[in-house]
């Protein structure tokens, strides 16, 4: 019975979640399965994979092959290296405390750069949200010149307003007549000068 380390799809429509599992390599892909190894979650930044790295080791000792993506996540959390190094004690290349030594030492290394892409993650994210913030900010500043500038012009033409109603009246009333009486003289002395 040939033996496959493969994802299981779960979760729902746009939001995959995997199992990864050790299988037949004839079951379905979503069917039985030997047993579950661990998580597979693409949906977060950077990609959470929970994995029993020993059961996958001793799949892989017991001639499981893995696919492709299976292969990588593996990779990646050291499973691969535990297996090659288990390899090399089999054969007498190594002591037992020096492959631990081994792969504690890239694991060490792993869960650093882990953390320092974590880290680059969340400096990104502050840095866009300080940088809308202030953008956002500036915008607000500028509304606020422009409605300023807006309520002063209105004062100015308000003024303005004002200033030539009141020119306007002092016209009028230089050269209105005073009483009816004047404006009588006044149209008569138009009507015969017609």
């Amino acid at each position: 019975m040939p033996v496959k380390i493969r994802l299981q799809r779960h979760g729902k429509k746009g939001k995959p979640f995997y199992w990864i599992v050790a299988a037949d390599a004839r079951s379905k892909r979503d069917g039985k399965y030997l047993e579950k190894i661990g998580t597979y979650n693409p949906n977060t930044n950077p990609a959470s994979i929970d994995l029993d790295v020993d059961g996958a080791v001793k799949w892989l000792q017991n001639g499981a092959q893995p696919t492709d993506t299976a292969k990588a996540i593996l990779s990646y959390k050291g499973a691969m290296l535990k297996n090659h190094l288990a390899g090399g004690v089999r054969k007498g290349a190594l002591t037992e405390e020096q492959a631990e030594e081994k792969f504690q030492a890239w694991l060490d290394e792993k869960t650093a750069k882990i953390n320092a892409k974590k880290e680059g993650l969340t400096k990104a994210e502050a840095d866009a949200k300080a940088k809308a913030l202030a953008a956002e900010a500036k915008i607000n500043e500028e509304r606020a010149a422009a409605a300023k500038e807006v309520e002063e012009a209105a004062i100015k033409a308000e003024a303005d307003a004002k200033a030539a109603a009141k020119a306007v009246e002092e016209v009028v009333e230089e050269q209105a007549p005073e009483t009816i009486d004047d404006a009588q003289a006044a149209a008569s002395e138009e009507g015969k000068a017609e």
